[in-house]
């Protein structure tokens, strides 16, 4: 597989990262540029992609953005204590149609998932989280979204898809692949009630921000069980970003999005990871600075991964179980990790890909719950999905 169509980190960013400490992340990035072109992906474990294309956007008007600034305040980061290889690709250009760019994003993630190597997407217009999701068709049986964002974006899915509807054509567009869509941090507000009803009718999960801000643990088991998580920068509170990036009074701070980025980072599962709508204006370090970040914090979690879902041997987990309304309820806490699970019973009767499913993320506070006579929310949804 040829990865033409991206085209290099521009020479400019590489200027600045010569000047850089020889410990920043600049200086030990994989990068892709025009003189020594891509990088070998051998041992790579998370690849960087930029996307410039905005063409969905409700309200584009033309307007070009490039990504040099979110790679500037990057790779003058430290990093960690990693043992994970980062690499940079550089950029997919706008193709002749948005299409042909969903095309491009889909082959490259295909790919790099094939690998074993977790695509980071950095881009325009949240619509591209589709063509994230389409990479996945010929990959796993069900693919699992969280939506860290103020809007749910289930939109009209007759009309042509845009950055605030492409949820819709992820629900309804065949194959049929999706069987969680989660969204933290909205804001009731932004959202119409129909939109609202919808995501209670088809037993998707929803975290407000008020929710989430209160007890940013909460969200960790959405987290976990996802494959992909996509994070629209309006979901982050205004006086967070720079003027042009601005969208509400209220949202998640800077702290918070790092939290939902680490945990997203050390759930198992998940296999991309994308931050959108980034709008750059002049003199905007602080957005920049905060995406990357973000990022940091992602790579951080990914490089603290522990497996900690093989339930095959006994001696690497505790086994609980309460009754409530004739239901047993099962659940597993791991002995490495200290994370609960819960059993969603497998319907035998019920033709569907779900097998995978049956061991559900939870909160050490669903079992409090559970053991108090208080089913689960996480745990009825997935059970009355697994029903349809």
């Amino acid at each position: 597989m040829n990865f033409n169509f991206l085209s290099p980190v521009s020479d400019l960013v590489l200027a600045h990262s010569e000047l850089l400490s020889t410990q920043a992340l600049g200086r030990k990035l994989k990068i892709h540029s025009a003189q020594l072109g891509i990088p070998d992906l051998k041992d790579v474990n998370i690849a960087i992609i930029g996307v410039l294309e905005n063409r969905n956007d409700i309200n584009y008007i033309g307007e070009e953005f490039q990504l040099n600034e979110i790679r500037k305040a990057f790779y003058s980061l430290f990093p960690g204590s990693w043992n994970t290889t980062v690499a940079d690709l550089g950029d997919i250009h706008k193709g002749e149609t948005v299409e042909d760019t969903y095309f491009a994003v889909k082959e490259a993630i295909s790919v790099l998932v094939q690998k074993k190597i977790i695509p980071v997407i950095l881009g325009g217009s949240q619509d591209l989280t589709y063509a994230n999701y389409r990479a996945y068709d010929d990959l796993i049986p069900m693919v699992n979204i969280v939506n860290v964002d103020a809007q749910f974006n289930l939109g009209d899915s007759t009309k042509p898809i845009k950055n605030n509807s492409f949820v819709g054509k992820i629900i309804l567009d065949e194959p049929y692949n999706l069987f969680n869509y989660a969204t933290i941090g909205y804001q009731t507000y932004f959202n119409a009630r129909e939109e609202l009803d919808l995501m209670d009718s088809l037993y998707f999960e929803s975290y407000r921000l008020g929710e989430v801000s209160h007890d940013i643990t909460s969200v960790e088991p959405a987290l976990r069980d996802a494959n992909i998580v996509s994070i629209d920068l309006n979901v982050i509170k205004g006086s967070e970003l720079g003027l042009n990036q601005r969208y509400s009074p209220n949202g998640l701070d800077g702290k918070e999005i790092c939290a939902i980025a680490r945990y997203a980072g050390i759930s198992n599962k998940v296999s991309s990871f994308g931050i959108y709508e980034y709008k750059p204006s002049k003199d905007d370090d602080m957005t920049s600075l905060l995406i990357a970040q973000m990022l940091w914090y992602f790579i951080e979690g990914v490089n603290y991964r522990v497996l900690d879902d093989d339930f095959s041997d006994e001696n690497n987990y505790q086994k609980f179980t309460t009754l409530i309304e004739e239901e047993d309820l099962v659940f597993y806490k791991s002995n490495k990790t200290g994370r609960w699970w819960i059993e969603i019973p497998f319907l035998s009767e019920v033709n569907n890909k779900l097998k995978r499913h049956t061991l559900l993320p939870c909160t050490h506070q669903d079992y409090k719950d559970a053991c108090n006579n208080i089913i689960p929310e996480r745990w009825y949804k997935a059970f009355q999905k697994n029903c349809v």
